[in-house]
């Protein structure tokens, strides 16, 4: 894998909040916040902080296990790359990953066609995302997560879409997506790149620490950037003293 830029935490949150904001955790308020999720300004604090608390309200859990030095980077990958690349291991890619999650053996397993019940269902919505994707190129943004580099990486966010596109071949998944990556000497520390029970145990008390969630509540953080931005206009236009 090749580093191609440095970006910034706000622009890979905006990205992973666009990919996210279809979920039943955000019908409430969705016409409130589309305009602010879709074309999102990076370069505006307040529109950075209402982001943040929006992905927090149903990803909050997992971006806290991110280590705190994580860089995140734009990322060009190659032929062979894709060999370090694992799924996130949860729900049901557990039972389709066998023991092993690896993209290219996940998607090796499913063209075998070995499944039944609950997880042949699954599978056939990868096929039918699959073709989708072959017919309409898709730009979105997979986020990845490593040590650094030249070591495995595991999918954060995007399991679904890139195995749908390897399963229709290597060279669409290569070229279909955005990569960015979170990068950390730290990484192993985290229960989404290490799943042990040390890891476990530090999510499991993050998890208990914010039951009620104050990065996820909107509305408090509204009520912060609004103060904060009349603050600012008053010092600008209050006359200068002589």
């Amino acid at each position: 894998m090749k580093k191609l830029r440095r970006i910034t935490e706000p622009e890979v949150i905006a990205e992973f909040l666009k990919n996210e904001y279809y979920q039943e955790e955000f019908h409430q308020d969705r016409g409130r916040f589309e305009a602010l999720v879709l074309n999102a300004d990076t370069t505006n604090d307040a529109e950075n902080a209402l982001r943040r608390a929006l992905l927090f309200r149903r990803r909050g859990h997992m971006w806290r296990e991110l280590p705190p030095d994580t860089q995140w980077w734009e990322m060009g990958l190659g032929p062979g790359d894709l060999e370090q690349v694992r799924v996130f291991p949860r729900a049901q890619w557990r039972r389709v990953a066998d023991g092993s999650f690896q993209i290219g053996a996940i998607v090796r397993r499913i063209r075998r066609n070995e499944f039944r019940g609950k997880d042949k269902a699954f599978v056939a919505k990868l096929h039918a995302l699959s073709y989708r994707l072959r017919q309409h190129r898709d730009a979105s943004t997979l986020m990845l997560i490593g040590v650094d580099e030249s070591r495995p990486m595991t999918i954060l966010e995007g399991n679904h879409r890139l195995t749908a596109a390897m399963l229709a071949s290597e060279e669409l998944a290569l070229s279909c997506f955005r990569i960015v990556c979170g990068l950390s000497p730290r990484m192993a520390e985290s229960c989404w790149y290490e799943t042990n029970l040390p890891n476990l145990w530090r999510y499991a008390k993050n998890r208990f620490r914010n039951i009620v969630d104050k990065e996820a509540d909107v509305d408090r953080v509204l009520t912060v950037t609004t103060n904060a931005l009349t603050a600012r206009a008053t010092q600008s236009t209050a006359p200068e003293s002589k």
